[in-house]
């Protein structure tokens, strides 16, 4: 712990703020330095017109998994470069989980690969991240 915030502290920091996440449903199941965990059920909202989910749902999912990872140290730190594959659809009822975890950190970056997967834990999406770390503690 790079201050005297703790991942789950700095989670509840991050979510008090965060309108984003609460609207989309995620719901987070556990953090850690460098990792989090969360699922979320499709809904209705979240489908393209071909009644699968959106791409941009899959990504923000993801991207939301990735900042709770990346700025669990404790230090705040931004997306510097993202990509996602995505791998099969998911239809309104699927119960999606995504897991963060931290491939690496640097002193000024880090590397999180970001899994989505369904209810028979077969991938959906893969969303990569490299974070850029600033020098301002979460408060």
């Amino acid at each position: 712990m790079e201050n005297n915030k703790t991942p789950q502290q700095v989670l509840d920091i991050m979510l008090k703020r965060d309108a984003f996440t609460k609207w989309m449903g995620l719901q987070v199941d556990e953090v850690a330095e460098g990792y989090c965990k969360l699922h979320y059920r499709v809904t209705d909202e979240m489908l393209n017109g071909f009644l699968s989910i959106h791409g941009g749902i899959l990504f923000s999912a993801a991207d939301s998994a990735f900042a709770f990872a990346c700025n669990s140290h404790g230090i705040i730190a931004v997306a510097l470069d993202v990509t996602i594959s995505f791998a099969r659809p998911a239809k309104a009822g699927d119960l999606l989980f995504v897991e963060a975890k931290e491939i690496y950190l640097g002193n000024k970056t880090g590397i999180y690969d970001i899994r989505t997967t369904n209810e028979k834990g077969e991938l959906v999406a893969i969303f990569k991240g490299t974070s850029y770390r600033t020098s301002a503690k979460v408060v």
